[in-house]
């Protein structure tokens, strides 16, 4: 039975390690999945119409908006939940996590595949933007509040806008829902370290040239 083995998997993924009647009765992610499977399964019946209330009354339910058309593994778990959206030809793979506030959207308004494809053991941070018809490779781990628009080979992780693998080893995501990969590497904090460096180094040129220059009138 689904129910179960959705339980089954947040029990032992959730380190608040919930009770049983808990993750059934008090877990938003548990009920969205179960609300798509629902609406999924009418929208294949070619009854769209009816496929998508049913998928909004799981968003009214759970803060969830999981497109009907969407195709979704088993085991898929949604931690916390609110704000995430995944749209109509997304697919998603086994065993993935994601956190609160991510998008699986689309960059184009074309008909067509328009939604990324995750592949299994997949984890998202909190807050990440996946977009339009790219791949994340299976055991592939996404920041949170990275923007991701390229694909990404299985295993890698990325963090950032737009999302790139770390400078310092890009380690796994020792803590994905919320933070940077282990050791804390921050690609945007390089970055401007790496600015300061070069304006100091253009300051003290500068500088130089000054010097010389005053030297040069005095003689």
């Amino acid at each position: 039975m689904e129910i179960l083995e959705l339980a089954r998997s947040i029990r032992a993924r959730d380190p608040a390690r919930p009770s049983w009647p808990e993750v059934i009765l008090a877990y938003a992610g548990l009920h969205a999945v179960l609300w798509h499977r629902l609406s999924h399964r009418v929208w294949t019946w070619g009854l769209r119409g009816t496929a998508r209330v049913l998928s909004h009354l799981g968003r009214f339910l759970t803060g969830i908006e999981i497109h009907p058309g969407a195709t979704i593994g088993r085991r898929f778990f949604i931690d916390h939940g609110m704000g995430v959206v995944i749209g109509e030809t997304a697919e998603i793979g086994d065993d993935v996590l994601i956190y609160h506030g991510v998008t699986l959207g689309g960059l184009s308004g074309s008909p067509g595949k328009r939604h990324p494809t995750v592949g299994d053991g997949v984890v998202i941070g909190a807050g990440a933007q996946v977009l339009g018809p790219i791949t994340l490779g299976n055991g592939a781990r996404i920041g949170a509040n990275a923007v991701v628009v390229s694909p990404v080979p299985a295993g890698a992780t990325v963090v950032g806008i737009p999302g790139r693998a770390p400078r310092k080893g890009g380690a796994d995501c020792a803590t994905a829902g919320y933070g940077m990969p282990e050791g804390g590497a921050d690609p945007v904090g390089e970055d401007m370290a790496s600015l300061r460096a070069e304006v100091r180094a253009l300051r003290a040129e500068v500088v130089a040239l000054r010097e010389a220059e005053r030297d040069r009138e005095r003689a």
